[in-house]
């Protein structure tokens, strides 16, 4: 399968760390702006289609509110359909504040899209990335979250257990592993990064999590295990699944039950594009192709 095989098609979609969302028989594809990832940001797209392949122009879903506490970058929405609303996890930053995650709601995946409590969800003090959204066999949410290289050196993935109707933090954080941990991670480095946690529970009842970090071979998109199939499980490590400049990406399944991996790539501004792989569950984990 080539490179061109799998790119979605239309040139113009700019963006990192992209999300879809199933809904209503559409596909929805959120993502971070390309051209604003490193400067001040105004908003979030979305995009539509009817088969992954031919999109919608952009459609601005969020527009930063006035006097809204961030008004640096707008990174990694992720939309996540919960007792009825839709619920955008959003990483933003400040001037004057650490980068956070906050949530954001609407009755619709097209939005409008407008906070949903006043503040961050994620701990403040820390710096926060990269939100996503999770719920236990039992249906109690999470919100699973990096704490940034940039403050503790070894970047870190931490869930925290949220209140029913999402709204507050409902104990600690909790730390799952930390980017050195991996055997493969390079020891060599004084800083680790960790970025764009997605949680995905294979067919036999395995818990996965997908997230990126920095190896000698650049960008690139990992997998964790959890040893006990639950959050609070020990995470192990297999290879990398992939390795060619690209990550922060997400499984999806489309309308037929076909499973992908969607993500950016190259890791470069203005060059990033979502690219779309097939990808299948095998010995507890899942592999491309």
């Amino acid at each position: 399968m080539t490179f061109a095989d799998i790119n979605i098609r239309d040139p113009f979609i700019n963006i990192r760390d992209p999300f879809i969302l199933c809904e209503g028989g559409k596909y929805y594809l959120y993502g971070t702006r390309g051209e604003t990832t490193w400067v001040c940001a105004t908003g979030l797209d979305v995009y539509v289609s009817d088969d992954l392949e031919t999109w919608s122009e952009a459609h601005e879903c969020f527009s930063v509110p006035e006097n809204f506490w961030a008004d640096k970058e707008i990174w990694a929405p992720e939309v996540h359909k919960y007792n009825g609303k839709f619920y955008m996890f959003v990483t933003f930053r400040s001037e004057a504040r650490n980068r956070a995650t906050q949530i954001l709601v609407s009755d619709t995946p097209m939005g409008p899209f407008l906070p949903f409590t006043d503040d961050a969800i994620t701990p403040l003090g820390w710096q926060c990335l990269d939100g996503t959204f999770y719920t236990d066999k039992n249906g109690k949410p999470y919100i699973v979250f990096c704490r940034e290289w940039c403050q503790v050196q070894d970047g870190e993935i931490h869930a925290m257990p949220l209140t029913d109707d999402l709204s507050a933090a409902a104990g600690e954080p909790i730390l799952l592993f930390k980017a050195s941990y991996p055997d493969w991670a390079d020891k060599s480095r004084t800083t680790f990064i960790t970025d764009g946690p997605f949680m995905h529970r294979t067919a036999d009842g395995t818990l996965l999590m997908i997230w990126s970090t920095m190896t000698p071979k650049g960008y690139v998109q990992a997998v964790a295990v959890s040893d006990n199939g639950e959050i609070d499980g020990n995470w192990s490590h297999p290879a990398p699944i992939f390795e060619n400049d690209g990550g922060h990406g997400m499984i999806f399944e489309d309308y037929s039950g076909k499973m992908f991996l969607i993500l950016h790539s190259p890791n470069e501004t203005y060059k990033e594009r979502p690219v779309m792989f097939d990808v299948k569950e095998e010995n507890g984990t899942i592999i491309i192709g």
